[in-house]
């Protein structure tokens, strides 16, 4: 990962009285919530420090060009003028990554502000040739000679990046010249930056207009609707969604196919073989052990997603289920709605049930705005905790309805964001953590939730419904998301011969979601075309299988924990603090497990299993 690509981001007050939900009623009070303070970032976007760090930024760059451009080989040996070199380049990391993450944040907090847009893209560009004079610094490094260097990090200032080096030296077989280099780095703002910003403000733009809303809504709540209660509005949230989506299609398609190209190429020109081969090396993990992981989890969909849905349909009522009923409530679920003080305290008693220092840490997220709660118009669909600089603190983004479903994300994020201040003494250059790892501590977290409401709740309907939630957070979590990681292979795939049409690319949708998801649904018309608004194959090809990765990493790490695995707590620590300074082997090796070994995954997945097992048994004493 280059310098620029770390600097940009993928990306208080009370909820205001009257917004609309999915429900088509106004909000309920949910309490005050938290909105961003990004002060200590900067204090706004014409701050005096956003043009005084620019400015810096890019003499600095200049500086270290000046100082070490076709000198790093021949000081390769001199371990203290080499760690002199690495710590400048981390500093201005440091500096240019709290420039990125605050335009990448305001930018998220309202998507259709156009001054936000023209800020955001502003520092992007400015970043960009800031970084240009940085491109020679990696290349070089990767040039000295392996005894060499080996020899250099034997001087204590230099040790301790020897792992960066290492990954380092993973890339050097895909790097191109520097010219080579400037080139697809300066086009990259006019190439999938541009095309993704594209996406990014034609999604915030989209309207929805839902039988029974008096005014059209924003793709969050629409998306909402199809976990209501009601039938109807469910219908309803899927048809408009399907509506709005088709109209669109064909600029999605284009995007999709652009970009998919835009990644041909460059994987063609670094030698990249499998459409997935640099994910892979992003993330720091074999193709053969996402390779089982796939393989185990498509087997087990008989199992796990086939077998769940076909209880829900006979739940439900229904002979099948339609698209728009995936997420339906049980129909026994309470219809209950959790304030937003309720939410904070559910995750923090569960995170201090497991270590007091893990609460400690998630605290001042809630008592100083680093959380960004309510929904607004513009504001970035999903949510996501970005960990900006190891200088400042991370910044959880989330869109809270005060659903239970609500109060999993905010553990999960939250854990994401324990995940990276635990992480940030290594610096900016060992604590980002690879995708295939960043899911650990958030996945956990949400499970140290769930577990605690769960003990807590003795009627056995709630207990039901809870556990199916579970489940169907589980499915979308592996199931879902393997099934995304499938959809992306056959297009970039079938990308390299061609273009795909818009038909294409929903039959290939409709096929993998069939697999998935299986026999107990009639995916209505209008359903092919939801491929469109999934925003991580835009902006992340192929991340989606690290969720996988990281729940079912996690659920052994859980079966470890319910064993009184010796010293578990202490070792997950040791793991968070570890950043990306070790390789998911090294983490996993004082927990006795190897992701290589099939039964890894296998063991992961009996944890899901296990739940379906749980409610079928309590179908059939009911």
């Amino acid at each position: 990962m280059t310098l620029v690509q770390r600097a940009l981001i993928n990306s208080c007050g009370d909820f205001p009285a009257a917004v609309e939900t999915a429900s088509g009623s106004a909000m309920p009070n949910l309490g005050a919530m938290p909105e961003w303070d990004l002060s200590d970032l900067y204090a706004s976007p014409e701050a005096a420090e956003v043009a005084a760090d620019l400015e810096k930024g890019a003499a600095d760059a200049k500086a270290l060009k000046a100082n070490y451009q076709g000198k790093l080989l021949d000081m390769g040996g001199d371990g203290a003028k080499l760690a002199a070199a690495v710590k400048a380049y981390e500093a201005l990391s440091d500096l240019l990554g709290k420039l990125g993450s605050y335009a990448g944040l305001l930018y998220a907090g309202d998507q259709s502000d156009p001054k936000r847009a023209k800020f955001y893209g502003d520092i992007s560009e400015k970043l960009t040739q800031i970084s240009t004079d940085l491109l020679f610094f990696e290349l070089e490094l990767n040039q000295i000679p392996n005894d060499v260097l080996a020899s250099a990090l034997t001087h204590p200032d230099l040790a301790r990046y020897k792992p960066w080096f290492d990954d380092l030296r993973k890339e050097k077989p895909h790097q191109l010249d520097e010219q080579l280099e400037k080139l697809f780095h300066e086009k990259g703002q006019t190439a999938r930056g541009a095309w993704n910003r594209l996406f990014n403000e034609t999604m915030s733009g989209l309207r929805f207009d839902v039988s029974g809303f008096d005014e059209p809504l924003t793709l969050e709540p629409t998306l909402n609707l199809m976990s209501d209660p009601s039938a109807e509005k469910r219908k309803a949230g899927g048809e408009a969604i399907a509506k709005v989506l088709g109209d669109n299609v064909r600029l999605f398609t284009l995007i999709t196919n652009t970009l998919a190209k835009d990644k041909e190429i460059s994987d063609r020109w670094r030698g990249f073989k499998d459409v997935a081969d640099s994910r892979h090396l992003m993330n720091r993990v074999e193709a053969p052990v996402v390779d089982a992981l796939v393989s185990s989890v498509r087997a087990a969909y008989p199992r796990l997603s086939h077998r769940y849905y076909a209880m829900k349909a006979k739940w439900l009522g229904m002979d099948k289920l339609a698209h728009w009923d995936r997420n339906a409530p049980l129909p026994e679920k309470p219809d209950r709605t959790i304030t937003w003080p309720e939410a904070q305290e559910m995750v923090l008693n569960a995170y201090a049930g497991f270590a007091p220092e893990m609460a400690s840490i998630a605290k001042p997220f809630f008592d100083k705005n680093w959380i960004d709660a309510p929904v607004r118009p513009g504001k970035a669909p999903g949510a996501f905790s970005a960990s900006t600089v190891p200088s400042v603190h991370p910044y959880v983004m989330m869109n809270y309805l005060g659903k239970p479903r609500d109060v999993m994300t905010l553990a999960h994020e939250l854990g994401h964001g324990v995940h990276q201040v635990l992480a940030a003494d290594q610096g900016p250059l060992l604590a980002p953590t690879p995708l295939t790892l960043a899911e650990t501590a958030s996945v956990f977290g949400e499970m140290l939730t769930f577990q605690a409401l769960l003990k807590d709740t003795k009627e056995a309907r709630e207990k039901k419904a809870m556990i199916a939630g579970k489940v169907e957070d589980m499915i979308n979590t592996v199931v879902r998301q393997v099934a995304f990681y499938t959809f992306e292979r056959h297009v970039h795939e079938e990308r390299r011969n061609g273009e795909l049409t818009s038909e294409r690319l929903n039959e290939i949708w409709i096929d993998v979601q069939r697999e998935s998801l299986g026999p107990a649904f009639d995916f209505k018309p209008g359903y092919e075309v939801f491929w469109t608004y999934i925003p991580h194959f835009i902006h992340s090809p192929f991340y989606v299988y690290a969720y996988a990765f990281g729940d079912c990493l996690v659920n052994s790490l859980y079966g470890l924990y319910q064993e009184a695995h010796p010293g578990f707590v202490e070792k997950y620590f040791e793991m968070l603090k570890a950043g990306g300074s070790k390789h998911h082997s090294e983490l996993l090796a004082p927990f006795g497990l190897d992701a290589r070994d099939p039964e890894f995954w296998n063991k992961g997945l009996k944890v899901l299993e296990g739940m379906i097992d749980e409610l079928e048994r309590m179908e059939a004493v009911s």
